[in-house]
Order: C-alpha cells, then sequence, then structure tokens
C-alpha cells in the first residue's frame, strides 16, 4: 500500500522568508498568501517587507 506524494512542479528563490525575531517561519502568513487572502502580520515579524516581496511569487492568478 502506498500513501499520498508530493511532486515538485516549480522552483523559486526570494530573498527571504517571512520569521519572527525567535526565527521562526511565519507559514500561515505565506499560505495566506498564496490563498489569496489578505491576513495581517504579526507584531513579532522580523522584516515587514519580505511578506509583501513574496505577493508576486506565491499568489498565481
Amino acid at each position: 500500500m502506498f500513501g499520498g506524494f508530493a511532486a515538485l512542479k516549480e522552483v523559486t528563490i526570494v530573498d527571504g522568508l517571512p520569521k519572527t525575531r525567535s526565527g521562526k517561519i511565519l507559514r500561515k502568513s505565506m499560505r495566506a498568501i498564496a490563498e489569496g487572502h489578505d491576513e495581517p502580520v504579526p507584531s513579532t515579524i522580523e522584516d515587514l517587507g519580505v511578506p509583501a516581496s513574496l505577493r508576486p511569487h506565491l499568489r498565481r492568478e
């Protein structure tokens, strides 16, 4: 019996990922951007410009 698998379709190199000051990656924020939702960025983010720079890469319309 085989389980599910993932197939890599595309790779995009970006300058950075949205991280908190303690170094945790904000996966929920990245998922919201990819799904087209405008979720508020947490106040604990290290660099406020990173989520905005990811929008063109994560939103595919």
